[in-house]
């Protein structure tokens, strides 16, 4: 690659970024047929072809996080590539306790999450968001709806006071700090609201962006101003190369509730504003349930791929029961590992203290390492070869007995290293479980089976 200034050529396209395309964020740029240092960057560390994922990339079958404001990693979602994993972290109006958030950053970065999003509601919001940026070595996601209802409070109003203005200066405001991705709750309409009171669901709304956007269409008798003013939106982040990842604002809240219309709906909405999206030059992902059973959720992947034109897919667990309170992470792993082998290609992970509190930094870790299973062995589906060789390097660790390597290669090393610390002494070469019966150490040579 010949660099001069700012100027880059890449041969294989034979094309040079030309003044006028300085501007252009590096979706437009790939339209163009530009490589960017961006896409080489993912090209290496997923060993996928620059020409294969430029192809997917230019198409929107892949995202890549990456505002342009910061100096990060990039990280990308879609086809193709491996799948990827989000943890939540961000205050409550009950606890806003800035260091209690950076140390659930810096663990959900430890053990595995690829990118991680703030979601706070409670403090000073913005100040949370910066510091939060300042330490986070990957890409950062928001909802900013959440920080537009806390600013109405602090000027005593309600989310149903809000204008479009308020709105757009938030999102600005944000893309300007550098965020990298936004929920954004536009598929939120009259229309599919009304499809969601057609079908009686046992919960209703559990989306807070989504009860908040219901509200506000319900009080003002007017159309969701996230989608009146959509193309406004996709202005500014397109201008900071954010994707935006279109919310599920009526995601099912319980099992029963799965696939039901206001669902389904929505989702035909979002793959409308994806399209509108691209059209645009912004990256689109698309957020998806929740709550589903065992049996509907490669349906949900399938469907999803056909009316998003194969839009990356940004998953909630799945959670597959909701019988399992203070064991959701792994309702969602078991769900997230079969959506992520259906065609899911990012799972937000779920921790044990869902549905009861605001997670601890344990409850952090258990929802990453959760997850990261769940996204590894969809991967053993997926991508085969390139996900494999991890699992048969710790096969053949355990066949030799090796447990320095074994615990190098664990997801969580410390766990396994303590279980290993607690057998009897003098027992190097075997576990407490078997003893001298282990199969392993008392089997014939491979050659002579």
């Amino acid at each position: 690659m010949c660099r001069c200034s700012s100027l880059f050529l890449f041969p294989c396209f034979r094309k040079i970024i030309k003044p006028k395309e300085i501007n252009m964020n590096i979706f437009q740029k790939s339209k163009e047929g530009i490589i960017t240092p961006e896409v080489e960057a993912i090209s290496g560390y997923e060993d996928v072809p620059v020409s294969s994922l430029m192809d997917s990339f230019s198409k929107g079958e892949v995202a890549i996080f990456k505002n342009r404001n910061r100096d990060i990693k990039p990280v990308a979602v879609g086809k193709g590539l491996r799948t990827k994993v989000n943890a939540n972290i961000g205050s409550s109006p009950d606890m806003f306790n800035i260091d209690i958030e950076l140390e659930k950053l810096k663990t959900a970065v430890e053990y595995g999450a690829d990118t991680v999003m703030d979601l706070s509601t409670g403090g000073n919001i913005r100040d949370f968001r910066k510091k939060i940026l300042e330490e986070s070595s990957v890409p950062l996601g928001t909802v900013p709806i959440y920080e537009v209802a806390v600013s109405m409070v602090s000027r005593k109003k309600s989310i149903i006071d809000m204008k479009i203005g308020d709105y757009l200066e938030i999102i600005k405001r944000q893309a300007e700090d550098g965020v990298d991705y936004m929920t954004i709750h536009s598929g939120v309409t009259m229309q599919s609201l009304e499809s969601l009171r057609s079908q009686q669901r046992i919960i209703g709304i559990t989306s807070r962006g989504g009860s908040m956007l219901s509200e506000w269409i319900s009080r003002n008798k007017k159309e969701n101003p996230l989608y009146e003013y959509y193309d406004e939106i996709l202005d500014i982040l397109a201008d900071y190369n954010i994707v935006i990842s279109l919310g599920d604002g009526l995601r099912p809240g319980c099992i029963s509730d799965a696939s039901d219309r206001g669902q389904v709906h929505e989702m035909i909405i979002l793959g409308d504003l994806a399209r509108r999206a691209r059209e645009r030059g912004v990256q689109a992902i698309i957020e998806g349930p929740g709550h589903v059973p065992l049996d509907m959720i490669a349906d949900n992947m399938r469907l999803e791929k056909s009316l998003c034109d194969n839009a990356p897919y940004y998953v909630l667990g799945p959670l597959v029961t909701d019988i399992a309170p203070g064991y959701d992470h792994i309702t969602s792993a078991i769900g997230g590992a079969i959506a992520a082998a259906s065609g899911a290609d990012f799972l937000c992970y779920v921790t044990p203290a869902e549905h009861l509190r605001l997670p601890t930094v344990e409850d952090v870790k258990e929802g990453v390492i959760a997850s990261k299973i769940a996204a590894h062995a969809a991967d053993l589906v997926k991508l085969r070869s390139k996900a494999i060789e991890w699992d048969n390097d710790m096969s053949r660790a355990r066949k030799k007995r090796d447990w320095q390597e074994m615990f190098r290669l664990s997801i969580d090393k410390g766990k396994a290293e303590k279980y290993r610390s607690e057998i009897p002494s003098g027992k190097d070469d075997q576990c407490s479980m078997c003893g001298e019966f282990c199969a392993i150490k008392n089997k014939l040579d491979d050659n002579n089976l």
